[in-house]
């Protein structure tokens, strides 16, 4: 089966949304999207100040990454996008690119990550971690996607994404 053309890898903060992202984008010939990099300054200064985003912060920072998917998709080009995308709503306004994305969903136990969390320089302070797992929404059956645990290495993540990824 061939893989689709646009790929959100999706998970809560330091499950290596940005290295795995980087790595299947490469894999697939892709570009690869980095959705921190949408965020407006102030969704940004909220985090860094340790207060979570609502629902009204993520729909103009989810509009720009759909209009990205979309512009990207009306060039014929694949893309990876790397995205929280922790409900089911934001993934339907991602879907509102009008592109067919598959989600890879990267999950891994809430311990590991919060070493992670504090071993990196990020504006997502370890304070919200909780919180996002608190808003995380599982992929449902009727989206397109897989489940894919962070707790091996890059290259096996990477590996499993590409796999689940071809399955589609």
């Amino acid at each position: 089966m061939a893989a689709p053309r646009h790929v959100v890898v999706m998970g809560v903060t330091s499950t290596g949304k940005t290295t795995i992202g980087e790595a299947v984008a490469e894999r697939l010939d892709g570009v690869f999207v980095e959705g921190d990099s949408y965020h407006p300054r102030a969704n940004v200064e909220k985090m860094s100040a340790g207060i979570p985003l609502d629902d009204d912060d993520r729909r103009p920072w989810l509009k720009a990454l759909a209009d990205r998917i979309r512009e990207l998709d009306e060039k014929g080009e694949i893309s990876v996008t790397g995205c929280s995308a922790l409900k089911r709503m934001y993934r339907d306004w991602l879907r509102e690119s009008g592109a067919d994305l598959f989600f890879v969903h990267l999950h891994g136990d809430q311990e590991v990550l919060l070493e992670r969390m504090e071993k990196r320089e990020h504006f997502m302070p370890p304070s919200l971690l909780q919180s996002q797992f608190d808003t995380l929404e599982m992929l449902e059956e009727d989206e397109q996607g897989a489940l894919v645990d962070v707790g091996g290495t890059v290259d096996e993540v990477v590996a499993e994404s590409m796999r689940v990824i071809r399955e589609g």
